[in-house]
């Protein structure tokens, strides 16, 4: 089998890694775990002068979705601000896939210029990966809608310009056919966004919807078909995008500080890096064959669970192995004197656990593997 990628992709990487290295500083990389806020204005700026968004977006790029896969596993192993952009790209796809033209036309300008970030409005606080559940209401007024209810881990609600919200539209449907999806302006009167910070030094959001008056112009997709949009959205996310190979840039922080400290010939130091690298080029296989899938035109929900479910979990295993072998250095915060690989291992075994519970949880993922899969019977949790 030859995994040698065509020369016109071969060339985009190339100029995706050397815009990283133009544009992204060691600052900008600090900045994202200062403020919470993991996005790069200059970087997607720098990207979409090139084309190199477009290029990536499914449905628009000359070699999609293998471009939208090394575009983000570019900027993974670089460490560069990644989230605001990822989501953008997904969201544009999203919007090409389902969109109507006046959609297309008044959204994806503005992504494809890297000026303009979109924001998600899936999870409740009460609800979680059980996104059928949401009870965030849309009622039909007039010729327009009416929303009310409440998001969490509304992440970068406090700089995109786009919101994509998951309402409940039909309360006598079964709970996975009453929803619809709108796409929104993030200054529609009504919308309020509080910050949350999680343990993996990210910002995220609370946003709350009060009498928030949206035109049918607004919905994404079909009335009562938000799942199947849902679906599409969720298909780009799991395996295509970012967050398969998180591990890389540990790996090579972790080995430059073994080599600095004297640990490099330990030898479970050498065989947990040795399983770390082996991890890291299954998560990159597992990945190109998603985005392979989507490639021919297929949505690759199975495949992107189950590449989800590995990478995320290999990557918490080594921020724990390594954080393990640094010992008391491991535990110390960036830049603090004496942390160990500078702080990022910490930095790491702190990001980790959250990478299991976005794009869905492990547990919601490893029950699509097994149902869908494994033709085992759904979990008792799930009847």
């Amino acid at each position: 089998m030859d995994f040698e990628l065509p020369p016109p992709t071969q060339e985009y990487r190339r100029q995706i890694k050397r815009i990283i290295a133009e544009t992204v500083t060691p600052a900008d990389i600090d900045l994202q775990h200062e403020t919470g806020t993991f996005n790069c204005p200059p970087l997607n700026r720098a990207l979409a002068e090139h084309g190199l968004i477009e290029r990536a977006v499914p449905g628009l790029g000359v070699g999609d979705p293998i471009e939208l896969w090394v575009l983000f596993n570019e900027l993974e192993k670089a460490a560069a601000p990644m989230d605001g952009l990822g989501v953008a790209v997904m969201i544009a796809g999203v919007v090409n896939h389902v969109g109507t033209e006046s959609q297309k036309e008044q959204i994806l300008p503005s992504i494809l210029a890297g000026e303009a970030l979109v924001c998600m409005g899936l999870s409740e606080p009460d609800h979680g990966s059980d996104l059928a559940s949401v009870t965030t209401r849309a009622v039909r007024d007039g010729d327009g809608w009416v929303i009310n209810g409440a998001k969490m881990w509304t992440t970068m609600a406090h700089e995109a310009r786009w919101l994509v919200l998951l309402t409940r539209t039909d309360l006598d449907a079964p709970k996975h056919r009453g929803l619809t999806m709108f796409i929104l302006p993030m200054d529609t009167p009504g919308i309020t966004v509080e910050p949350v910070f999680t343990m993996g030094a990210e910002r995220t959001n609370a946003t709350f919807y009060d009498d928030v008056r949206v035109g049918d112009e607004w919905v994404l997709g079909e009335v009562d078909g938000g799942w199947q949009v849902l679906g599409v959205a969720l298909a780009f996310e799991r395996g295509v995008m970012g967050g398969t190979n998180p591990a890389v840039p540990l790996l090579r922080r972790l080995g430059a500080w073994a080599r600095q400290a004297g640990v490099i010939d330990d030898p479970i130091a050498r065989e947990r890096m040795a399983r770390v690298a082996i991890d890291n080029e299954v998560a990159a296989l597992l990945t190109q064959r998603t985005a392979s899938i989507a490639a021919k035109g297929g949505l690759p929900g199975l495949e992107g669970s189950m590449t989800k479910v590995f990478a995320s979990e290999a990557y918490l295993k080594a921020a724990h192995w390594f954080q393990e072998l640094a010992g008391p250095d491991g535990l110390l915060q960036l830049h603090e004197p004496g942390a160990a690989a500078d702080g990022w291992i910490e930095a790491d075994a702190r990001h980790a656990p959250v990478t299991t519970i976005q794009g869905g949880t492990s547990e919601i993922n490893r029950n699509n593997i097994a149902e869908r899969h494994l033709g085992l019977p759904r979990s008792a949790g799930r009847q």
